[in-house]
């Protein structure tokens, strides 16, 4: 038996590890923390809600004492942290909303973890999940390693960055035992509609414009999030104290090479003319320090832990499109707000 803290749990890629873990391993008990910030959705985690190895606590990661007083709550064998600010274009806004909780956020939990497990170590981690952002921006050429030296150049990125770098400074100063991954851009089911994927979906299906930066030739690695998620169950139960690992799709995509693959599956499963979506795309004013091309070489996680993706670009996005297509009462909770009222309903009454 094990208890297992999740931090963003009801986020994107948080909900589906979540879900993973639950399922997967009846004998753990899963706590989800999630401060439930408008990209924190318990309507991702209906299916698995009165399961009873799984409970819910609503607690901000900024908040020390909140923090200090969940690990007295429970005795966590393990965590998982992927609770963040995530989305650069906000990062540009506010970089430091970005900081408290990805910098500040994270060493709250880092001396929370310090502090419970009292320099007894044996059996616990914390595994603290990134993203390839923090290697900067590549060429046309190359990959990003766990060698790569950092290079952050957005507010985002640099919140992630130092985070990256507390968790090692508290493995080798505190040997606190750590593990890190970075992983590439995800997609999947439950992702926010301010993401590129979704994004176009959605204005698709409402004959909306595309709005396309620059001249749409940045270049990005896709991970489908349920690989992911797999992903990070193969590193939390296998991976080595201490290492880095990497984690991508080994599918790199021009956006607007992507943005064009998307426009014809939804006009054929809106039974729309081939090209009739195409028309929405919009070229607009380029992001401030936009970075060119990310790809990741996910060599080491699959030679050392044996893990590789489960499908190709081509399919994942087309199982994500149905997805979306056929989860409308999601999407509309979503664009419209109505989605923040599930916790009020379902905890708060009772």
């Amino acid at each position: 038996m094990k208890t297992i803290l999740i931090t963003g749990g009801a986020g994107f890629i948080g909900s589906h590890v979540v879900r993973l873990f639950v399922n997967k391993y009846p004998d753990y008990n899963i706590i989800n923390l999630d401060k439930l910030t408008y990209a924190g959705n318990l309507e991702n985690l209906k299916d698995i809600e009165s399961k009873p190895n799984y409970v819910f606590e609503k607690i901000d990661i900024v908040d020390a004492e909140a923090v200090n007083k969940l690990f007295n709550k429970y005795t966590f064998d393990g965590v998982i942290h992927l609770a963040a600010e995530s989305h650069v274009d906000r990062s540009i806004l506010n970089p430091l909303e970005f900081i408290m909780t990805n910098v500040v956020g994270t060493v709250n939990l880092l001396n929370a973890a310090k502090e419970s497990w009292k320099d007894n170590y044996n059996g616990k981690l914390f595994y603290h999940v990134s993203t390839d952002e923090v290697y900067g921006s590549l060429g046309e050429t190359g990959f990003f390693t766990e060698e790569t030296a950092y290079d952050p150049r957005s507010p985002y990125s640099s919140s992630k960055a130092s985070s990256d770098h507390f968790v090692r400074a508290y493995e080798n100063t505190y040997h606190l035992p750590v593990i890190i991954s970075n992983c590439s851009n995800n997609y999947g089911s439950f992702q926010f509609p301010e993401k590129l994927i979704p994004l176009f979906i959605n204005n698709i299906k409402n004959n909306k414009s595309l709005p396309v930066y620059g001249k749409g030739d940045y270049t990005r690695d896709w991970l489908f999030v349920e690989d992911h998620a797999a992903a990070i169950d193969v590193i939390f139960h296998k991976g080595k104290l201490g290492e880095t690992y990497n984690i991508g799709g080994f599918n790199e995509w021009q956006n607007i090479d992507l943005i064009k693959l998307l426009c014809s599956i939804m006009d054929k499963k809106l039974n729309r003319a081939e090209g009739t979506s195409e028309q929405l795309i919009t070229y607009v004013k380029d992001r401030p320090g936009h970075d060119k091309r990310y790809a990741i070489d996910a060599t080491k996680l699959n030679r050392e832990l044996g893990w590789q993706p489960s499908l190709q670009f081509e399919e994942g996005l087309e199982k994500t499109v149905d997805w979306y297509l056929n989860n409308e009462d999601w999407l509309k909770h979503v664009t419209s707000g109505e989605y923040l009222n599930y916790y009020k309903n379902q905890y708060e009454l009772t």
